[in-house]
């Protein structure tokens, strides 16, 4: 509970952070927003493919026009202002940056780019959770090798759940399930781009449609986006997936505890630790009161008959049996608090969450019959959406992971419902995230601890 504390001592004594942001989109310039009130933090550099775009995004964090140069970082070190430019491996390879964040949300981009991180001896915040799911205990073990800190992002609701897992880990308890909320039925996971809007709609007050990234919001709605954040957890707090993925039980924030305990006990799971994300709609579409769409929560138990009784006498949120119970977090604040990870990497040398082990994967499901010869266009689009998957059943079965899906070409047709296997694509074994996967595949055993 230092550390503004000591951004302070670092802007008191003329040495801030010295922050690479590759990726203006949304979590990017909201991350901006709060730098530029962060004592002790100096965003020197800025990558995206759209130097015009991050211009703007630049400007509508709040920083005046003429804080950016595109003449070079030397410069920009020297005035305390901000580089610009389309070419990420200039901010990567330059000396003076102490932590790059990758904010890009492309899976091929982002393990680019940690490649590189490592052989120019830099430290990683991964906003870019697709790349995590697709190849992240890889990059973090290589990280580590070099010692160096691959971060998850804080912000973001797999590393406020991890926090919440060491909390409950650090007090002695045992961790039930882990996860979040989200809004769920199972017909979502057919929805596309152009189908999205029907559900959008219905909680969203959207006037101009130019201003959302219909793709983008249908994978939080189509059970892909869930499925990677609850990969990113598992691998790094070793908990497992279930073996038919995420079930989206309905649930409010209060019966968390009652909900998720394993089904012997009267719950929804099929074992203790898991990860599971719950429903804020009911299956005939009604809203569950009190939900938990935008939060994230641990449930626990402990062996003390003592500690359970504790528990139930400071009106903890238990089960009926008071053998279980829950501490919930409403909502998180995506790039706002992206800070905490920065801090953390450079000033305490510690991730918010990094991969451990290989326990899960991300595959990819056929949402309509397919043909051959046809492109899939990847998270969120019309082809496929991704679904948690036992690790050691996606290498066992071939499953193709859902990370190297957009642009890939289909060999034969796959049905509605199917997961896709790798010998049903044509795949480039050339592409640098083909092999950093394959990689991934031979290294790592299953439940295995990264050394």
């Amino acid at each position: 509970m230092n550390l503004s504390a000591m951004l302070r001592a670092r802007a008191d004594e003329g040495r801030p952070i010295r922050v690479a942001l590759i990726g203006a989109g949304k979590f990017g310039t909201m991350y901006l927003a709060q730098a530029r009130l962060t004592p002790g933090v100096h965003i020197l550099g800025i990558a995206d493919l759209s130097v015009t775009r991050a211009r703007q995004r630049y400007a509508a964090a709040g920083y005046p026009g003429e804080r950016l140069t595109t003449t070079s970082i030397d410069d920009a070190l020297a005035s305390g202002q901000t580089y610009l430019t389309d070419n990420p491996d200039e901010l990567i390879e330059h000396p003076a940056f102490d932590v790059i964040v990758e904010a890009t949300g492309d899976p091929a981009v982002g393990i680019a780019t940690a490649t590189k991180a490592v052989t120019q001896g830099k430290d990683l915040v991964m906003v870019n959770v697709e790349a995590d799911a697709l190849a992240g205990p890889l990059l973090a073990d290589r990280a580590r090798r070099a010692g160096l800190i691959y971060s998850l992002a804080w912000g973001d609701q797999p590393a406020l759940i991890c926090e919440q897992v060491d909390w409950a880990r650090t007090c002695g308890f045992e961790v039930v399930a882990a996860g979040k909320g989200t809004r769920y039925l199972p017909s979502y996971h057919s929805l596309t781009p152009d189908t999205v809007w029907d559900v959008l709609i219905q909680y969203l007050p959207i006037e101009d449609r130019s201003h959302i990234n219909a793709q983008m919001f249908n994978s939080f709605l189509d059970g892909t986006k869930s499925a990677v954040e609850m990969t990113a957890v598992c691998n790094a707090c070793d908990l497992l997936p279930q073996s038919g993925g995420l079930r989206f039980p309905p649930a409010s924030r209060f019966e968390l505890a009652e909900v998720l305990k394993p089904r012997a006990q009267g719950g929804s799971l099929e074992r203790i630790g898991v990860t599971e994300v719950t429903s804020s709609l009911n299956r005939d579409g009604s809203d569950v009161p009190h939900h938990l769409a935008m939060g994230t929560f641990v449930v626990i138990t402990s062996d003390s008959a003592y500690s359970r009784q504790c528990l139930r006498e400071y009106n903890c949120l238990v089960d009926s049996s008071g053998d279980f119970a829950s501490l919930y977090r409403p909502t998180h604040m995506i790039g706002l608090e992206l800070g905490i990870s920065v801090a953390n990497v450079v000033l305490r040398k510690e991730p918010t969450g990094t991969p451990i082990v290989f326990n899960s994967d991300v595959v990819a499901v056929a949402k309509r019959d397919l043909a051959a010869g046809e492109i899939l266009d990847g998270e969120g689009g019309f082809t496929v959406w991704g679904r948690q998957t036992p690790a050691d059943v996606s290498l066992s079965e071939g499953f193709f992971p859902l990370g190297l899906a957009k642009g890939a070409k289909l060999a034969v047709p796959v049905s509605e419902g199917k997961a896709l296997r790798w010998q049903d694509v044509e795949v480039d074994e050339t592409d640098a995230a083909v092999q950093t996967r394959r990689e991934m595949e031979r290294v790592f055993a299953p439940n295995a601890t990264v050394s």
